[in-house]
């Protein structure tokens, strides 16, 4: 007799009845393995979808942090719902939804820090190469990350890395240029 497959039947299930029945004890991990693989490129190809967007108005540092945002959230919501979905019903509601409280517990001070960077990143209210005083470091931006700000201070030897949450709310000086000696 042929048993014939429609489309959505589930042709991981059908092949692991059929042809490898050795596998069905292991069919809860393959299934979460699949998911997980094919959850993950699908959340890569929309961040660089997002970068590309991105890129088109701002700088490669906004679009690259939009895009590292957009992994954090997406592998955040893909372990959150697997983790759903194993449970199962109201068990799985609950641990899903236990499970994504976890991790934004867990990256709250991260996604602070990230979300900070790109408002500065945005906004500009110094570029890399200016003087500036930021919570007192006085120096040279040497680079503007999605979590801190690298200032090269006077002396040429100090580099300060300046957490982006703690410049959002505090104030900003921009300084002339610092002569050069001849």
């Amino acid at each position: 007799m042929h048993s014939s497959v429609r489309l959505g039947d589930g042709r991981v299930q059908w092949f692991i009845i059929n042809v490898a029945p050795g596998i069905k004890p292991y069919q809860v991990y393959v299934n979460v393995g699949l998911t997980l693989a094919f959850g993950y490129l699908i959340i890569v190809a929309f961040a660089d979808t997002i970068y590309h967007f991105m890129r088109i108005k701002y700088t490669h540092d906004v679009a690259r942090a939009f895009r590292n945002v957009f992994l954090i959230i997406g592998i955040g919501a893909l372990i959150t719902a697997i983790a759903g979905s194993i449970g199962g019903g109201l068990a799985g509601v609950s641990v899903g939804g236990f499970l994504g409280i976890v991790i934004g517990f867990a990256t709250q001070q991260v996604m602070g820090q990230a979300v900070a960077g790109i408002f500065l990143l945005v906004a500009r209210p110094f570029k890399i190469s200016d003087h500036v005083n930021l919570l007192g470091e006085e120096g040279i931006v040497e680079d503007v990350s999605v979590l801190f700000t690298v200032i090269k201070k006077m002396d040429n030897t100090t580099t300060v890395l300046i957490p982006n949450n703690t410049i959002l709310g505090n104030k900003i000086y921009v300084l002339p240029p610092v002569q050069q000696n001849k």
